[in-house]
């Protein structure tokens, strides 16, 4: 029986990026507790710009894997053993934070527990650059728990990492809400993008515009790659308006839940249609995946 959109439990079953598959035992094997669960998805991955920048050519492509089952995969044919097992970091796998949040997000649906990735801009890295990031809201019976899993308490943040403050002007900003900051002349859109270095289109109202949708993708679980591409970037007026129900479903309208939810899934220039074009952060060529069979084809 299908969950109604507006109740958490909508949340709580598998997508196609997030089911463990062949590796659902190994997952249940964890224990279900979130500090520890972030630590497992630290354990099998290394950021690939801020930790792995050595990384072979021929290892370059993992920051494609894309499903969580190919993932573990990957990590299985390395060190096939419990998750938990300390893995030396040039062993892990090479991601990003949309890999971190897909991981955990994986765990915790597999033990029942509704959760989603949230895409936005985090400004606790470098500031006052705020840089492209991915995080994860579960609900934990009450309420819904915003946590960063590349994150742990111990490193001196102050806010705690594991229940994070929300909303426009917290250390961590969803894409929706750094747009409506930028349309009321309210932030620098230099200060948001991938890396207070890089140029447009990396950075900038523009890049800010194309994460709107992104949010919108993962919320409702296409997890996709954050350079994916499989949508013309909506005109400022349509942004607008999936901003404000974006905004107004992480304060809990019901309404604009189910309109946001409506609106994604019916339009086409918005969800991807079984293909996207995946590119690359290493500048190798452009391919097209195939979502469903996973098929990769030359561009």
């Amino acid at each position: 029986m299908s969950v109604d959109i507006t109740d958490p439990r909508a949340f709580a079953p598998h997508s196609p990026y997030s089911d463990p598959g062949r590796h659902l035992a190994l997952v249940q094997n964890l224990d279900a507790e979130v500090g520890g669960l972030c630590a497992t998805t630290r354990n099998l991955i290394g950021h690939y710009r801020a930790e792995l920048t050595d990384l072979p050519e021929a290892r370059r492509g993992e920051i494609d894997s894309r499903w969580a089952e190919a993932i573990l995969d990957l990590d299985q044919s390395r060190q096939p053993a419990d998750l938990t097992e300390p893995r030396p970091l040039p062993d892990r796998i090479a991601g990003c934070c949309r890999d971190h949040s897909l991981m955990l997000i994986s765990f915790l649906r597999t033990n029942g527990v509704p959760a989603r990735s949230v895409v936005g801009f985090a400004g606790y890295f470098a500031p006052p650059f705020h840089h492209d990031h991915v995080v994860v809201d579960y609900f934990d019976g009450t309420r819904w728990v915003r946590t960063d899993p590349e994150l742990d308490n111990g490193w001196g943040f102050d806010f705690d990492v594991r229940d994070m403050p929300t909303g426009a002007g917290s250390p961590f900003e969803t894409a929706a809400e750094v747009w409506q900051l930028l349309r009321s002349g309210d932030a620098d859109p230099d200060q948001y993008g991938v890396d207070p270095m890089v140029p447009a289109p990396l950075r900038g109202r523009d890049f800010v515009a194309g994460y709107v949708v992104f949010q919108v993708a993962h919320r409702y679980g296409d997890e996709l790659l954050l350079w994916d591409d499989w949508f013309t970037t909506p005109e400022p007026e349509v942004l607008d308006r999936l901003a404000a129900l974006l905004v107004a479903a992480d304060g809990g309208d019901a309404e604009a839940e189910r309109a946001l939810h409506d609106w994604y899934t019916s339009d086409e220039t918005l969800h991807p249609k079984g293909f996207v074009m995946q590119h690359s952060p290493y500048g190798t060529p452009s391919v097209r995946v195939n979502l469903t069979t996973r098929e990769v084809t030359p561009a």
